[in-house]
């Protein structure tokens, strides 16, 4: 993988939340297994919420964005903790990715009804 050509960047927001260094770190830590597995990751961008007016269990929102060559993946995860929320939410933008690498390799190697005419002789 050639990661100077095609630099991926992780942008981290908070929303009625003060993000420490050590949150971002966090974030930045666990984004880079989405980098892992696929390279054509152009950005991903997390924001992180706190509603103190939700109940304590729905209290801290994640929402995931991944912008990729194609469509766009969203996801949103809400819990208790925040560190909680990110790594749900990463796991969860990870089988995203996951099924849509099956899909596409699934695709790729799926026989077309072209190609079956052209491997037919003429008669």
């Amino acid at each position: 993988m050639n990661r100077q050509n095609n630099p991926q960047e992780v942008i981290v927001s908070g929303i009625h939340l003060e993000l420490t260094p050590s949150l971002k770190a966090f974030v930045q830590e666990k984004a880079e297994r989405l980098f892992r597995h696929e390279e054509r990751i152009i950005r991903v961008r997390v924001e992180l919420e706190c509603d103190p007016k939700q109940a304590v269990a729905h209290r801290f929102t994640a929402k995931g964005h991944i912008q990729i060559y194609g469509p766009d993946m969203n996801a949103s995860v809400t819990t208790d903790e925040c560190h909680k929320a990110v790594a749900m939410l990463i796991d969860k933008l990870d089988r995203m990715i996951e099924r849509r690498s099956h899909m596409v390799k699934a695709k790729r190697q799926h026989v077309r009804v072209t190609d079956l005419e052209a491997a037919l002789p003429d008669i």
